[in-house]
């Protein structure tokens, strides 16, 4: 069945709504590339044509992809022709630094001008002549439902924590936006496929606006290098789960290779996302996150970007700034400047900042004519009713402000609402004696960045302002502890930003702290500013970019699912389905067999709440132990008495419980205890223990074993419980150092049990007989879905009994479900195993099923 969204892409991709012009393409393709789709639109191309040449101009390219190519845009009106220049202080253009001199750089995103249709190839051809840029055209009405509507009015104030309960402050989620959000990344992925050749190329995806476009770009390249970086919040689990499409972007995003981010915390929302929503768990070895996905390793970076050291030193040394700096001081002149930089908007705080200078006046009124707030107001970046009114409330609070505590020649708060050039800013950067940030939310904000640059200033602004060329450099920061640069800046005082006392208490402390506690708190934040630039930060993501890809071709992909449900499923070229007629054939050449089945998630699904045994498995278990040439086992963690109790019908079954504590032969037969553990005195210690976390757990319960002791969790909060997991692995191996068990942690469990007491020993023990008793099998069978049954397959392969026969027996080790395993063989499901069994037992089942359809690889219940 579509799901509700897939129907909506199949919609927009069938409709005129995708009908744009497109622009030439520059670079040939490359194609027949193993796990790539073919281009439908060139499959008629002549036989002839060696497609998978690459030609030697073809050179390694980095293609950044925004919502907005770093250009400015401007048409001549005398001449009609359009100028364009790079946007210098943009953050695309800097992280070139950041690569090799020899690096290909390419851009492709909009204008944010709108360019006549008859004008688009024209332009087109101009900008990646001159500035290796690929333009996507969006139609007006497009855009602004893509941008203005789901962007900036949906998506935007979600991710900032702010829920669309009321109409007069956002929007309620709305199908035709988001299927305009849809199409717009379908055209910009579109853009790059005309100029990426997959073998060679690394695509780095820009920000919340692109979320959808790595599915696209995926699905037609599957070995695409592919990173993504979110330059906003990752909001919790509990807001981003009220989104709709939800799954969709979760999964688009999950199409990627490196997904970075600017914080822990953002990082751990997504993760907690993946969790909650996809079952999905995630690992951290030597250092890096990684998310299993489908076969595919899908790794987490966590950088804040910087800032190009380059453009504010040079901006420094202008003399604009010098002039400029120069006449701010004799404006201020006696007075402590504090200084405020943001963009008009809802989440910037700007209310609140000026409420706590008005705080800061009323309690200290010795600072009034001291301490002036200089507030510059950056354009806003959107519209709307929210941005109007916080521009309101932002003047109605400096005019009272200035009313009640102004005088004369002096105006506490001053309000700059105009587009303040650069080179003004680092003036007013270099003078201000402390710098506020007082946003309620923001992914990054590298003002208090600049501000740290800039008060370390240079030779020729140090003269402008009168300052001692071997004088110390000092700064002062409050920023709001919700900003992505606040846990990177360890030296600022970090303020709630709605605590308006706190916000006053910190600006007085900012103001009145010693020389020498400014100085020492300069040196550590710009130590670590000037180390950790844009430079740095590209150079970084790229070089995990290139360590997450190098897997690519290592491993055989197939694309799978429907539309934004479509990811790649990655295996091993020695991992592969077992083909039932590739084993039914062995099956019946060989004249003595071993067979090994696990029990939960093998032939009993996890999820079932009933976990007896149904009548079909115990019909199919007796029909394989009523062949004299068989030997099965039924090799599980449950207990002896269950086991004993659920399959008493089938007569000549082999057990094995508690992981093969304890084993026995066939039901006539007495159990047999394992010799390697016989003093359960360490269950004393381990079991208080696992009450603690039981009773502080809600959900989880402890199983009691003869041999063993289970704390289960599945049924707890999936964070929590993992959570209390860990904790409770490493607090059991520090209690039984010096007891003769292991403690490990499987799928949702943490088990303790006597060291040794594997099914590895099982499978060994098993074959050794056979062994030794002269039936030894040459057909060998083991299932099993789990961590525990890792054993068996490592086991079964090993053991030295094959070497003592003249032909090794077929062997078949087959894990259920596609994941990383020592077999080398998978089945999908419980429901597959059934199958494969009962085929084992008759040939009639057989009969109706084609060979094509055997031997292909079926992936339909992923769907």
């Amino acid at each position: 069945m579509f799901s509700r969204s897939c129907i909506s892409l199949l919609e927009l991709a069938s409709g005129d709504m995708l009908n744009f012009p497109q622009t030439p393409r520059s670079l040939p393709r490359v194609m027949n590339i193993e796990g790539i789709i073919p281009d439908v639109k060139n499959s008629d191309r002549s036989n002839n044509e060696d497609t998978n040449v690459v030609p030697s101009e073809c050179r390694e390219k980095k293609i950044i992809v925004a919502n907005f190519l770093p250009l400015h845009a401007q048409k001549d009106a005398k001449s009609g022709r359009w100028c364009f220049s790079f946007v210098e202080d943009s953050i695309l253009l800097q992280l070139k630094d950041g690569f090799s001199s020899g690096d290909v750089v390419m851009y492709v995103g909009s204008l944010k001008v709108d360019i006549d249709a008859s004008e688009q190839e024209e332009v087109s051809q101009k900008l990646l002549e001159d500035f290796n840029c690929v333009p996507t055209f969006l139609p007006p009405e497009l855009h602004k439902k893509y941008y203005h509507g789901f962007c900036k009015q949906y998506l935007w104030p979600l991710f900032h924590y702010m829920l669309p309960m009321c109409l007069d402050h956002s929007n309620h989620f709305d199908r035709l936006l988001w299927q305009a959000y849809v199409s717009a990344n379908k055209i910009y992925a579109d853009k790059v496929m005309e100029v990426v050749n997959p073998e060679n190329d690394y695509v780095w995806v820009h920000d919340y606006h692109l979320m959808i476009l790595p599915t696209f770009l995926r699905r037609r390249f599957t070995r695409v290098k592919l990173g993504f970086f979110l330059h906003s919040p990752f909001p919790s689990s509990e807001i981003y789960r009220t989104l709709p499409v939800r799954d969709e972007i979760l999964r688009a995003l999950l199409n990627v290779d490196l997904i970075g981010f600017h914080t822990f915390d953002y990082a751990r929302h997504f993760l907690s996302c993946c969790s909650r929503m996809l079952g999905l768990d995630y690992e951290s070895k030597r250092g890096y996150i990684g998310l299993e996905y489908f076969g595919r390793t899908v790794y987490i970076k966590i950088l804040p970007v910087g800032i190009h050291m380059g453009q504010l030193q040079s901006a420094l040394n202008h003399p604009s700034s010098s002039m400029k700096a120069k006449e701010i001081q004799e404006h201020f002149k006696g007075r402590k400047l504090i200084l405020g930089v943001d963009d008009m908007d809802i989440f910037k705080g700007i209310s609140l900042k000026l409420l706590a200078m008005e705080q800061l006046l009323q309690q200290h009124p010795e600072l009034r004519g001291k301490v002036v707030l200089v507030q510059i107001i950056n354009p806003a970046r959107s519209t709307g009713k929210d941005v109007q009114e916080a521009k309101n409330e932002t003047y109605s609070t400096t005019r009272r402000i200035n009313e009640v505590f102004g005088f004369p020649g002096y105006e506490p708060v001053v309000l700059i609402d105009r587009n303040v050039p650069f080179h003004e800013k680092t003036a007013y950067y270099s003078l201000a004696e402390c710098c506020i940030v007082n946003a309620v939310r923001d992914g990054m904000n590298l003002i208090p960045y600049q501000y740290i640059i800039c008060r370390q200033g240079t030779p020729d602004m140090d003269k402008a302002i009168g300052s001692p060329l071997d004088s110390p450099h000092t700064s002062t920061l409050v920023i709001s502890e919700f900003i992505g640069c606040s846990p990177s800046l360890s030296g600022a005082i970090r303020v709630n930003p709605w605590n308006i006392e706190a916000v006053a208490d910190a600006l007085n402390v900012a103001i009145t702290m010693p020389d020498l506690e400014k100085q020492l708190r300069h040196e550590k934040h710009y130590k670590y500013v000037s180390s950790h630039d844009v430079a740095y930060w590209a150079r970084s993501f790229l070089q995990d970019l290139e360590r997450a890809c190098k897997d690519h071709y290592r491993k055989r992909c197939w694309g799978i699912g429907f539309g934004l449900h479509f990811r790649i499923l990655s295996l091993s070229p020695s991992f592969r389905k077992l083909s039932i007629d590739h084993i039914l054939s062995a099956y019946k050449r060989s004249s003595r067999r071993a067979i090994f089945l696990d029990y939960d998630g093998t032939i009993m699904p996890e999820t079932s709440i009933v976990k007896t045994p149904s009548p079909e498995v115990i019909s199919v278990l007796n029909s394989l132990c009523s062949d004299p040439k068989n030997t099965v086992f039924i090799v599980s963690g449950r207990g002896q008495d269950s086991l004993s109790e659920w399959f008493a019908q089938c007569e000549n079954l082999g057990i094995a419980a508690e992981h093969g504590y304890f084993i026995r032969w066939s039901r006539k037969s007495n159990w047999e205890t394992s010799s390697l553990a016989v003093d359960l005195d360490w269950k004393h210690i381990a079991e208080p223990v696992m009450n603690l976390y039981t009773e502080a757990t809600d959900g989880s319960y402890i199983e009691s074993k003869e041999s063993a002791l289970v704390w289960h969790h599945l049924d707890a909060d999936p964070d929590f419980g993992s959570c209390q997991a860990k904790e409770m692995l490493d607090h059991l191996e520090n209690v039984l150092a010096n007891e003769p068990v292991v403690v490990k942690r499987g799928q949702h469990i943490v088990e303790v049990k006597p060291q040794g007491v594997t099914k590895g020993l099982v499978a060994e023990k098993v074959l050794s007989t056979m062994v030794g008793t002269g039936n030894a099998p040459d057909f060998v069978l083991c299932i099993g879905d789990d961590r525990s049954d890792e054993d068996m397959f490592e086991s079964i392969s090993s053991t030295a009994y094959s070497s003592s026969q003249h032909t090794p027996p077929e062997i078949f080790a087959c894990t259920v479900g596609q994941k990383p395993s020592k077999a080398r063989y998978y089945l999908d499901d419980t429901v597959d195993v059934m199958t494969l069994l009962r085929g084992l037992t008759t040939d009639s089942s057989l009969k109706s099923r084609s060979n094509a359809e055997i031997d292909q690889v079926s992936f339909e219940h992923i769907y």
